[in-house]
Parts: C-alpha cells; sequence; structure tokens
C-alpha cells in the first residue's frame, strides 16, 4: 500500500519524514483485572469499541489531553497515568494520525454515559477485539503486560493494510 498525504509524494507511516496531521491520545483505566473501554458513538471509528481518547488540542501535552478526554468522554479524572506507547496511522484517503497511548490506574468521579461515549467494564482476558479496530489486537495486550510499545499501520478504510510493532 502506498499512503498518499493530500498534495503530497506517498510516504511510509515508519518513514523518518512522515508526519500526521493530527495528535491524539487514548487513555485505558485498568484496575484489579478489569479495564474500560467505551463505545464509541460518533466520529472516526464510531460504532467500535476503544478507550477514551480523542485529537489534542493546541498548547495541550499529551497528558493534559488524556485527562480532559476522558472526563469529557465518560465523566471520570483518570489517576495514575503513565505513557504506555504510541501509533501513527496513515490512511489511504491521505488521513494520518499519531496516538499517545496512556495506561491509568485509578479514577476519581462517576462514570457516565455521553453523546461522545457509552462506557462498560470489562475483564482484561475479555477483550472484544472483533468489536474494536485491527491494529488494537497487536498493541492492546502489551498495554495490558505493562509493556511499552510503538506501533505503526496503514489503513484503506477500516481495513488494515500493513502494521508494524516493537518494544518502546
Amino acid at each position: 500500500m502506498a499512503p498518499v498525504r493530500e498534495g503530497e509524494a506517498a510516504v511510509r507511516v515508519d518513514a523518518p519524514d512522515w508526519r500526521p496531521r493530527e495528535r491524539s491520545v487514548l487513555c485505558f483505566v485498568v484496575r484489579e483485572g478489569r479495564i474500560l473501554l467505551i463505545e464509541k458513538k460518533r466520529g472516526l471509528g464510531a460504532g467500535k469499541v476503544n478507550g477514551p481518547g480523542g485529537r489534542m488540542e493546541k498548547g495541550e501535552t499529551p497528558v493534559q489531553a488524556a485527562v480532559r478526554e476522558t472526563r469529557e468522554e465518560v465523566g471520570i479524572t483518570p489517576m495514575g497515568l503513565e505513557w504506555a506507547g504510541e501509533l501513527s496511522f496513515q490512511f489511504r484517503d491521505g488521513y494520518s494520525l499519531h496516538c499517545t497511548v496512556y495506561r491509568a490506574d485509578g479514577w476519581e468521579g462517576e462514570l457516565v454515559e455521553t453523546d461522545e461515549a457509552k462506557p462498560f467494564w470489562m475483564g482484561t482476558d475479555q477483550i472484544p477485539y472483533e468489536r474494536m479496530w485491527a491494529d488494537d489486537a497487536y498493541w492492546m495486550p502489551k498495554l495490558l503486560a505493562g509493556e511499552k510499545f510503538r506501533g505503526w499501520f496503514e489503513f484503506d478504510g477500516e481495513r488494515m493494510e500493513w502494521s508494524k510493532m516493537e518494544k518502546a
């Protein structure tokens, strides 16, 4: 697959000169054999299962974005955030995204459903990969095992065309 950014030549997602169009975060609360997941209601990946997260705002650090997005999507403030990994995505239509992934071991507040996300707890041994993006099956086990990771993925729509993973 040759990913193409609008107005530019094809650049492979793992190439040194690849640059994402947007930056985002994901935040997974993992505690006592359970993980907080969401069913995404709108935007990229609507209908899929993921963790709370979204695009970073101007001037925001990835940690600040992870806390804000988790509050906005499910009403809780994640605590004990730890950097877990980085994911880079290139889509055939030209869209590209870099995602910083965090793992949290606690939270404050009340979990609520919003118009963005329906939260639910799942056993870490029961992850519904069939309802998630295809790349999740590559890096989620590393997140759950406490391993640091980097991943590069190329998609044509929702179909993963190429992937590469390494320890961070």
